[in-house]
């Protein structure tokens, strides 16, 4: 079910399943009923004193109702990732942005009468607009939302849609890329 952890397995950081656990609100003894992995096991994984085999993240992931590869991403332990802004110009909104393979964040500012339509330069995310100053207007196909200050929508980025600056705005965008499952 689980081997002895070396130097080479130090990638995986176990000890989420401790947090995962405390938050079903489920005991070593009940996460071990529901999943027949022994409560040593589960112990050693919480204290990372050895790594699970795929059979064995399966059956965790699939206790929290996780899927193993969403289980396999929580336990990966990575380094931080920086990166610098950039800066573009589209018409009459003035953006900064940074990208992250998951995720793309965007502040922008534009003045009153300005709009913004680019539907080709997004892939299969969703999107959310937050409003930090001003009013702005979003079309999408079958509505229309009209957002000031401190509000904020999340749609889905494939349907066409348009920004309508009302008022001078400062807004951030963000797109999440959706999870492929197949």
């Amino acid at each position: 079910m689980a081997r002895e952890r070396d130097d080479s397995m130090q990638m995986y950081n176990f000890s989420v399943l401790r947090d995962l656990r405390k938050r079903a609100e489920m005991t070593i003894a009940d996460l071990s009923e529901r999943t027949g992995i022994s409560p040593a096991v589960i112990s050693k994984l919480e204290r990372n004193q050895t790594t699970a085999e795929l059979k064995t993240l399966f059956r965790l992931a699939r206790a929290f109702g996780l899927t193993a590869s969403e289980m396999l991403a929580l336990v990966e332990s990575r380094t931080a990732q920086c990166q610098h802004e950039s800066e573009r110009i589209a018409g009459d909104f003035h953006f900064r942005q940074i990208e992250f393979a998951n995720s793309k964040c965007f502040y922008a500012e534009a003045p009153k009468g300005a709009s913004r339509s680019n539907p080709d330069a997004h892939r299969d995310d969703f999107e959310i607009c937050w409003v930090l100053e001003g009013t702005l207007k979003i079309n999408l196909p079958y509505e229309n939302h009209v957002l000031s200050r401190g509000e904020c929508l999340q749609f889905d980025a494939v349907f066409e849609h348009t920004y309508e600056v009302l008022e001078d705005c400062r807004i951030i965008i963000q797109h999440i890329r959706k999870q492929k499952r197949f």
